[in-house]
């Protein structure tokens, strides 16, 4: 992906009159921009893609083959069993902890009790309702499942043990699970459990080698339930397929250097990844950009676009001004570094992390395109050219067309040429009030109206106190106001009307000075003004 930094003026004149006039020029960055925003790939795109992974399974590759080609370098390994601590529930008033068969808690003071099958319900005082009575538990309490069942909470089964504690006056919740338990209910919710058995491997090692290599600092907890760390269902979630996967993989992990590989994975690529430098800050050996043809059968290979208008992204990415154009700049591997905004109070500069997130974008490989149609700044002269400018950039083929029914419909005018930075022009010659806008593929720019006025031509024929003149085309019955300048100002002084040929003619008591012919605004035409005419005597 290559953005410009600029708009640099380029003009490519495509004579559409032979009118030898000047065109009308437009006012530099009039119009208001339309931001297409077109991309590939879901998620950060680091490590493993998994829709990658499923066409490198259907290739027939084994899951060390494709772990090895995302993760450059590593090795397969193993790793001890251990438990980990995933919260479930924070900042809750109450909870309600239940079994098919009796359970037992434990607080932090060691006093035990014996809970019947059926609910617990515990707000933030912690009371505990057990066969021996009712009591309250000092935080935290630790509620441990009966023999072969699990506990749920609110509801969703979960193996291992739930710890309550009461944190700021709201109860945290964290389920207590051995590694592998949690992966059963890990690889359920990160990949679809019909897939093929070696991507499905795949997403095991994945995850528990992210689990061993990652974990929150500074919590009570080693990851959440969410895709903050992995999306966690809990029993609910775990299907046959998955869970084979992850037994037949039991213990073993991917390492670099005989350490537990941190190892990153995402939905989709868009063809292929990109290296943790480029998305995260900091260098990885073994995540680096590597090609990915085999996730084209993701639906999210390629998508967009995505229609933003300026005053969006003012509010969304909080800029100062309004936004006039944005330009992207990339990293090696295609993928948007930041996103350049011109804006009326000036240029700033958005993080990609930060441009992804407020417009909820699929991933950071993605161009911005930009159409915008300038706006003249006063109407054109019936049979005169009218030169358009605007900018196209990063789109393909870019059309221009015109509705001179305002909006009803649109008739391509002809595919426009541009420049490398993608500003382009065009000159038209209107013969009525007309809407123009830029056209590609899925968009079309905001829409810009160009007044045409009627061509007024006024002149002394000869005869004694008459002024006579053209209207074109010729607009029969328009009443034309015969002026006289006063100073700064011009006054009426003859009323006349146009007749079937486009002509006026009216009579006065002429005196030296400058004259000239008004048409008024009537219905698509704009306000005609005749050049003045010097009268002198």
């Amino acid at each position: 992906m290559r953005l410009p930094l600029a708009f640099i003026p380029f003009v490519l004149v495509l004579l559409a009159s032979a009118a030898p006039a000047q065109p009308v020029q437009p006012a530099p960055e009039t119009g208001d921009p339309l931001f297409v925003v077109s991309g590939r790939g879901w998620g950060h795109g680091v490590g493993m893609s998994q829709w990658g992974a499923l066409g490198l399974a259907k290739a027939g590759r084994s899951y060390g083959q494709i772990l090895a080609h995302y993760y450059l370098g590593t090795e397969l390994g193993r790793a001890g069993t251990k438990k980990v601590r995933i919260l479930l529930a924070e900042g809750r008033r109450a909870v309600t902890v239940s079994s098919a068969v009796p359970y037992r808690a434990e607080d932090a003071s060691g006093a035990a009790f014996r809970i019947p099958a059926g609910p617990l319900q515990l707000g933030r005082r912690l009371v505990v309702r057990s066969e021996d009575g009712r009591a309250r538990a000092v935080s935290p309490l630790v509620v441990r499942p009966g023999k072969a069942a699990a506990l749920a909470l609110d509801g969703r089964l979960y193996r291992g043990s739930l710890e309550i504690a009461v944190d700021k006056g709201f109860l945290r919740v964290v389920n207590i699970v051995p590694l592998e338990s949690y992966l059963e209910g890990v690889v359920a919710g990160e990949m679809p459990h019909t897939w093929p058995s070696e991507a499905l491997r795949a997403q095991a090692v994945a995850a528990r080698s992210y689990a061993l290599a990652t974990r929150v600092k500074g919590k009570p907890f080693d990851h959440y339930a969410d895709p903050r760390s992995q999306v966690y269902l809990g029993v609910a979630g775990e299907k046959p397929r998955t869970t084979e996967a992850v037994r037949t993989t039991a213990g073993q992990v991917l390492l670099y250097g005989g350490r537990v590989a941190t190892t990153y994975y995402f939905s989709t690529s868009g063809g292929r990844t990109a290296s943790a430098e480029d998305v995260f800050g900091f260098s990885v050996p073994y995540l680096v950009s590597r090609p990915d043809p085999w996730d084209s059968a993701s639906p999210y290979h390629r998508w967009g676009p995505v229609l933003l208008d300026g005053a969006m992204l003012q509010e969304r990415l909080d800029a100062d001004g309004r936004v006039l154009d944005a330009t992207g700049v990339a990293t090696p591997s295609g993928r948007l570094r930041s996103l350049r905004l011109q804006t009326s109070a000036g240029t700033t500069s958005i993080p990609a992390t930060v441009v992804r997130t407020a417009l909820d974008l699929r991933s950071t490989w993605l161009t911005v395109g930009v159409l915008r149609l300038d706006q003249p700044t006063e109407p054109v002269v019936f049979g005169s050219p009218l030169l358009l400018t605007g900018v196209a950039r990063d789109l393909a083929r870019p059309r221009l067309a015109s509705s001179p029914d305002l909006g009803g419909t649109w008739t391509e005018l002809g595919r426009l040429a541009k420049a490398a930075n993608g500003a382009v022009s065009l000159e038209v010659s209107p013969t009525r009030t007309t809407r123009y806008r830029i056209q590609v593929e899925g968009a079309a720019s905001p829409e810009i109206v160009v007044e045409v006025a009627p061509r007024v031509r006024l002149r002394q024929p000869g005869e004694p106190g008459v002024l006579a003149g053209t209207v074109r085309p010729p607009l029969r019955g328009a009443p034309v106001s015969i002026e006289r300048r006063r100073g700064t100002e011009w006054a009426r002084v003859a009323r006349s009307s146009v007749d079937a040929t486009g002509a006026f003619r009216a009579e006065l008591a002429l005196q030296p000075g400058s004259y000239r012919a008004r048409v008024a605004k009537t219905g698509s035409w704009a306000e005609g003004v005749s050049p003045g005419l010097e009268v002198s005597g």
